[in-house]
């Protein structure tokens, strides 16, 4: 069952986890003294034992300056991991769902301040308030939907009508609270939009994606299907102390737009960079500014003592003074995250092949290493 992603909460203790013994396969565009730093770091988490592979990249402004891969796809293979190798990177997926609605709203396609009902009328919930429920709602994790119980990776389902099935199975379901008035982060919110999107474009969630997001930004081994999902650059989801492969991969057309795009480090930093410049990678556009300043703008304050906003499927919050973008993911075997930093420029991504390791104080640990450095730049 997929874990969501508010461990950041909480403060946590530092990393202590467990085996392997590759070395780093890396890309690096610079020898910086504090990206030795990191990969020093990263490969201490290797060393001390427990985190089967552990991939990075860290984009400044319009350039990737760091990629880096640690460990192993596999504890059953040992096959060398490197920075082309792809992972589930469970709901930061939502990030590309929330996009492809808000591209179908520029299109006139979607009014996200409409209810679901307008553009899915087979739509039901047991509770009579579902047909308040806007778009908007279900992006900003208020629409009182409850969250998915179990995602049954086990049964692999992929066939073309499972997004429609979805929509369609949760008459019996009941809301949490009055959509629109309390924030209940809601997977089943996001994986009702894949039947929202096929039906207002006409081509399957995964095609509209992979045609209108993955393609333009250059993610060509990036899917939401996992079974187009190149072999050999598949890495395997653990588990447990030591580590083990679990026999089920998760994965379950059902369950796309919440949890199942598969993507690397590499692409995953067009990601950072078209999010870091209001929608733009290279020469090409995939949201104009204002609407990517839409999905970017806090619509409703999701934990008041740690002051955390939610934006449209992003969450927000001040470090150091600095405003950061962010989302992350667990799901069964596997943790990512992706930070931006607008202020100076600074995305970060990671994605490890490990469900039990503390990410965020992973993130914690190079984000300072690289304001450190950003300080040290611009104070000569």
């Amino acid at each position: 069952m997929q874990k969501n992603i508010f461990s950041f909460f909480t403060t946590c203790a530092l990393l202590a986890i467990m085996v392997s013994c590759s070395s780093p396969k890396k890309a690096t565009k610079s020898n910086d003294k504090s990206f030795e730093e990191i990969e020093t770091f990263l490969q201490s988490l290797i060393d001390t034992g427990g985190i089967p592979g552990i991939t990075i990249a860290l984009t400044v402004g319009q350039d990737i300056v760091y990629t880096s891969a640690f460990g192993v796809t596999s504890t059953e293979t040992k096959v060398e991991l490197e920075p082309k190798h792809i992972f589930h990177i469970a709901s930061v997926s939502k990030t590309f769902t929330a996009t492809a609605v808000m591209q179908l709203y520029e299109k006139g396609k979607i009014d996200i301040n409409k209810p679901l009902t307008t553009y899915l009328p087979y739509f039901k919930l047991k509770d009579e308030r579902y047909k308040d429920i806007t778009i908007k709602q279900m992006l900003n994790h208020t629409s009182g939907m409850p969250d998915v119980d179990d995602y049954e990776w086990a049964k692999a389902i992929s066939d073309d009508g499972a997004a429609e099935r979805y929509a369609r199975s949760l008459s019996d379901s009941e809301l949490i609270s009055k959509p629109g008035s309390e924030f209940h982060y809601s997977n089943i919110a996001f994986d009702i939009m894949a039947d929202l999107i096929a039906k207002v474009s006409g081509m399957s969630f995964e095609k509209y994606v992979k045609d209108n997001i993955l393609t333009p930004l250059e993610m060509k081994e990036s899917s939401f299907y996992y079974p187009e999902i190149k072999k050999s650059l598949r890495t395997s989801p653990h588990i447990g102390k030591p580590p083990k492969v679990l026999p089920v991969y998760p994965y379950n057309r059902m369950h796309a737009p919440s949890s199942t795009l598969n993507t690397n480090v590499l692409e995953m930093s067009h990601w950072a960079i078209a999010n870091m410049y209001n929608g733009k990678y290279k020469n090409t556009q995939i949201l104009l500014p204002e609407t990517h300043l839409m999905m970017m703008t806090p619509t409703f304050i999701t934990n008041k003592d740690h002051n955390i906003s939610m934006g449209l499927s992003w969450f927000m919050y001040l470090y150091k003074g600095m405003t950061n973008y962010e989302h992350g993911g667990s799901d069964d075997g596997y943790r990512s995250l992706l930070t931006l930093i607008p202020e100076k420029k600074i995305g970060i991504v990671l994605l490890c092949n490990l469900e039990h390791i503390r990410m965020y104080d992973t993130r914690n640990k190079i984000r300072d290493i690289l304001l450190a450095k950003y300080e040290k730049t611009t104070s000569q």
